[in-house]
């Protein structure tokens, strides 16, 4: 499957297990036993720009640094997603949508940058003033880190990574994304 440059952006920068598949081999399994999100997120304090601390790297993710989410409210209820990516100097923007998974107190959404194909997007846990938040999806292969700042304090990079293991994910597999 031959992917335009703006699709190869997209999948690098959403845990979109559906369509990963086509864009070669998904990464290990960082966690077997994926949790539920931990906390209940209220979707005005979730919106805005987060900067990407860590992540499992992926294959169709490799080279990728200085990575930011937006989200912001759209008309029709949905949520807007600009995602950007800085790889070999070059910053590369995608935009999609996302909608929330009803009963799931607005902790798991579904994500799309295809028309139809939608994929799993799961905020497992949160700080109580959303300064920052884990990301993944049901398979245990994907994980995100996201922090309001591009460089959080140590203490808080400490917090996220203990958090994270609390969860049962692999540390071993998080990549540290370069914030510039």
């Amino acid at each position: 499957m031959n992917l335009s440059a703006t699709q190869k952006l997209a999948l690098s920068l959403l845990p979109f297990a559906l369509i990963s598949a086509c864009a070669g081999k998904p990464g290990p399994v960082g966690n077997k036993a994926v949790p539920e999100p931990a906390k209940a997120v209220e979707l005005d304090r979730y919106l805005g720009k987060w900067y990407e601390m860590a992540r499992y790297e992926a294959p169709f993710q490799k080279g990728c640094d200085g990575v930011t989410a937006d989200y912001s409210l759209r008309d029709d209820g949905k949520i807007k997603v600009i995602n950007s990516c800085t790889k070999e100097g070059k910053t590369t923007t995608a935009k999609g949508k996302a909608k929330i998974v009803e009963g799931s107190r607005n902790a798991k959404l579904k994500v799309s940058f295809f028309g139809p194909f939608y994929g799993d997007y799961w905020v497992l846990d949160r700080a109580e003033d959303y300064s920052w938040a884990i990301v993944g999806e049901p398979s245990g292969r994907y994980l995100w880190m996201l922090t309001r700042q591009a460089q959080p304090e140590p203490q808080v990079r400490a917090q996220i990574e203990a958090r994270v293991k609390e969860l049962g994910y692999d540390w071993n597999l998080v990549r540290v994304t370069d914030q510039g």
